[in-house]
């Protein structure tokens, strides 16, 4: 029972929810983030290219084989082998918006940290009277 209670006592304590709230977020931010590279910066990237399609691009190493039986049916083969360095492209593009993303939240974050305190009320008018016969006291 200790250990299911020290547990439970460490899933809750504060920064591991919001660690998994930030997780879940994240997720979801980064479906997003994929969702707008692809649908919208990637296709203005292809009309500017010219019709290059980053996601289709990649370097063939080795070409695939096909394997015919008698009939000149194919029967099997080995795949081609190839570096999709298209996505790896399309994968970069999305990282980059995220940290961008997050830097200006983050900055956002420290800017409205480091606000200055609210300067201090007047003091009231009774306040000042008060004041003014303490110093005349003082003469």
């Amino acid at each position: 029972m200790g250990m299911l209670k020290e547990f439970k006592e460490f899933a809750m304590k504060g920064s591991l929810v919001d660690i998994a709230v930030a997780f879940v977020m994240g997720a979801a931010f980064g479906k997003v983030i994929t969702a707008f590279t692809e649908g919208l910066v990637a296709p203005l990237i292809t009309l500017i290219t010219g019709g290059a399609n980053f996601n289709d691009k990649a370097w063939i190493l080795r070409q695939s084989t096909e394997v015919k039986d008698a009939a000149g049916k194919v029967v099997s083969g080995d795949p081609a082998v190839a570096l999709q360095w298209g996505t790896f492209v399309t994968n970069v593009i999305d990282f980059i918006i995220v940290a961008f993303v997050m830097f200006l939240i983050i900055k956002a974050i420290n800017k409205s940290k480091n606000e200055a305190p609210p300067a201090p009320a007047e003091p009231s008018s009774t306040d000042k009277l008060l004041m003014e016969i303490r110093d005349s006291l003082k003469k």
